[in-house]
């Protein structure tokens, strides 16, 4: 088992308001301000969890006049979901019992 130095992409899902800004960018995409007003967080934490989010290519952004809109990659869910199907794919075949042992 190697164990990775690099940061954990499913950490990004432990918190609440990161899942429930994916959510509303999975409807449309949106800038900080929309996400302020749907969220009823404040602005600089809203901008920290864009942060992480773009950091993990999670979400992309691009500018538009004096806002920035922010969108989802999807392909890098998509990559991310597979890897957890290969991870309970894996688990449900290791769940026999080992010979040998009690």
């Amino acid at each position: 088992m190697s164990i990775s130095t690099e940061p954990d992409i499913s950490l990004v899902f432990a918190d609440p308001l990161r899942r429930e800004i994916l959510d509303l960018l999975a409807d449309e995409q949106l800038c900080t301000c929309h996400l302020v007003e749907l969220t009823g967080a404040k602005q600089p934490t809203i901008s920290h969890h864009l942060k992480v989010l773009k950091q993990f290519g999670i979400v992309e952004s691009e500018a538009v006049g004096r806002n920035t809109y922010y969108r989802i990659v999807s392909s890098s869910l998509i990559d991310y979901a597979n890897s957890l199907i290969s991870l309970a794919k894996k688990a449900s075949y290791s769940q026999k019992e080992r010979l040998g042992c009690q």
